[in-house]
């Protein structure tokens, strides 16, 4: 049912902002580029369509504007606020990020929660489902079973799950745990660390680091090597150091190297340094942590080895596409799992959040109570309802009679809604009161109450559609996701479904599967 009015609550971008609107009246509210764009309706539900944070180039961060709305929301008494999740961040969807982490979307953080799904995605048991089914599936069995079936992927992932584990200085199970180890590392980490190319940012931090982040990885590599041949057993420095000057001849870049490198990781192995108690000299060991995965050394927090703000979203983008996002997945193993879950978990990105601004109760002090009205339009010709709309809370005097609640609807519901202009409350659903009844003689404080009316020629409703929607994904209803009709049968169905790829255009001619198999059973012509 379409509102009397609607208003538009808008901050201006930056770029937007340059002295455009404070000469004019007129503001595009068309577009995704405002800092903030909301929008209320005279009944209370509202929709927040974009927010664009410090990224845009807005002072704002995307929490500062999110915490500012959900206030506005609150102070303007909002019944129910819906948005559309489709927040991207480095090629990467927010909502599947947030989800896989910590088990609710970035926006959840205000309570906002599954309204709706599409492609067959029609419940919240279905969404809540995928949610746990990803974020348990067990960094080990990924490890073993990427080991089968795709090698490529086998050895930067064996790299990339122990560094984490390190860090973490806990164990990190499930693919929810490492996700979420992630995001949490990523608000500690400051951007500045990204100004280094080098894999080693903290040996590239010293100050007494003269040479170039190559050189410093060559030798570093050497260095690995060395103890590589010690297999695995504590040598001395020296003896490291002679090994790699066969390789490296500049004697003060090995001696900086094997300073810094101490309880540092390099890939899969960690650089472990210690001074002999006995003979008093620095030995180092070189362990390979992805052997012990996945480990628990709390010690290792402690640990000189960082990871950059660089590296961490290069890791993290790795992760998304190769374990969350790959299609290329093989049925039967847990990867056909995470696909499934995934695509589920991406589907349910209209969201919701419900303020309950009024609650039903008794005032004995004013002498006043509450209840809650509808309007239900009854097709006169057909006798059913068509639409109903959201019920309004009305406070009436004790001793109010059915007369005043039907003037106090009337007056309410006309200036709200564009389609009940003329509504008169020909009566109500269930009820057959006199208008000098008592209300709160015939009912109970908060109750709800339906009254009827004659749906009017042309009366202007939304939500009603003449699609005939039989998808192959369930859907049988209009989700707002793009579709195309049949030619012959008009059944509409959603192209991903009948895989018209994104990027194309809806073809002019099409024929669902049914009608083209039908049109192949015909005869031939003589």
């Amino acid at each position: 049912m379409i509102c009397n009015k609607k208003y538009h609550f808008l901050l201006p971008s930056k770029a937007n902002s340059g002295g455009q609107y404070s000469k004019s009246n007129l503001i595009e509210l068309q577009g995704e580029n405002h800092t903030l764009h909301g929008v209320f309706h005279s009944n209370g539900f509202g929709h927040l369509l974009c927010i664009n944070g410090s990224k845009t180039g807005s002072n704002l961060t995307g929490y500062q504007i999110m915490e500012f709305w959900d206030r506005l929301c609150s102070g303007l008494g909002a019944r129910k606020v819906s948005l559309k999740d489709v927040a991207k961040k480095m090629g990467m969807d927010l909502r599947l990020l947030h989800t896989v982490a910590s088990g609710k979307p970035w926006f959840g953080q205000w309570g906002y929660a599954f309204g709706r799904g599409t492609h067959g995605v029609n419940n919240q048991e279905t969404y809540q489902s995928a949610i746990k089914a990803i974020q348990s599936i067990p960094l080990t069995l990924i490890a073993h079973q990427l080991g089968f079936f795709m090698s490529s992927q086998y050895e930067i992932i064996q790299n990339i799950l122990p560094r984490y584990q390190l860090l973490s200085g806990h164990s990190l199970i499930t693919l929810g745990d490492l996700f979420h180890f992630m995001l949490e590392l990523k608000l500690r980490i400051p951007k500045e660390t990204n100004v280094s190319s080098s894999h080693y940012p903290g040996i590239m931090s010293d100050a007494s680091c003269r040479w170039s982040p190559k050189r410093v990885e060559m030798a570093i590599h050497v260095v690995v090597e060395a103890l590589k041949r010690a297999e695995f057993q504590w040598v001395s420095r020296q003896h490291v150091r002679d090994v790699a000057r066969a390789y490296i001849g500049d004697t003060g870049l090995l001696d900086f190297v094997l300073k810094s490198l101490g309880n540092h990781l390099v890939g899969k192995y960690f650089v472990r340094r210690c001074l002999n108690p006995v003979t008093k000299v620095l030995e180092y060991c070189l362990e390979d942590v992805s052997r012990a995965f996945p480990m628990q050394e709390p010690l290792l927090v402690k640990a000189q080895h960082k990871v950059s703000w660089a590296q961490l979203m290069k890791d993290m983008f790795y992760m998304y596409v190769n374990i969350l996002r790959d299609d290329r997945h093989q049925n039967g193993s847990v990867f056909a799992t995470i696909g499934v879950a995934s695509r589920i978990i991406l589907d349910s990105k209209y969201l919701v959040k419900e303020y309950h601004a009024v609650k039903a109760m008794n005032d004995e002090t004013n002498k006043t109570k509450i209840v809650y009205c509808a309007v239900v339009l009854i097709n006169e010709q057909e006798q059913e309802t068509t639409t109903t709309t959201p019920y309004h809370c009305f406070a009436l005097r004790n001793s109010a009679i059915f007369d005043d609640l039907k003037y106090e609807v009337e007056k309410m519901f006309r200036e709200t809604y564009l389609g009940l202009r003329n509504f008169v409350a020909t009566s109500i659903r269930n009820m057959n009161p006199k208008g000098s009844d008592l209300v709160f003689k015939a009912v109970k404080s908060g109750s709800k109450i339906e009254f009827e009316c004659i749906q009017e020629l042309g009366i202007i409703c939304e939500g009603l559609t003449t699609m005939d929607v039989d998808c192959v994904c369930g859907a049988k209803e209009d989700d707002g996701e793009r579709m195309v009709a049949c030619d012959v049968c008009q059944v509409w169905q959603h192209t991903r479904c009948v895989q018209i790829p994104e990027s194309d255009q809806v073809p002019t001619i099409f024929l669902c599967s049914a009608c083209e198999q039908g049109i192949l059973s015909l005869p031939c012509l003589p």
